[in-house]
């Protein structure tokens, strides 16, 4: 019985990692389009610090996706 237990408890937890990434990517695709059409908009010589604050956070949440897949 507890073999069981044991069993649908990684069950649960490789769902909601499964969850978790989905949602995280989910994130990063709207990060990503959102640097996208700000970088579109701005001029060549121009980086906005909200646009590098962006990018480093699509960079901190792409590692996490990564890290929480080798997790799978």
């Amino acid at each position: 019985m507890a073999h069981r237990a044991m069993v649908q408890q990684a069950q649960r937890r490789n769902t909601q990692r499964q969850q978790e990434i989905v949602n995280a990517t989910d994130k990063l695709v709207t990060l990503t389009q959102q640097l996208k059409d700000d970088m579109e908009k701005a001029s060549k010589d121009q980086m906005s610090a909200a646009n590098i604050k962006r990018a480093e956070e699509i960079e901190k949440l792409a590692r996490s996706v990564k890290e929480k897949m080798k997790g799978s």
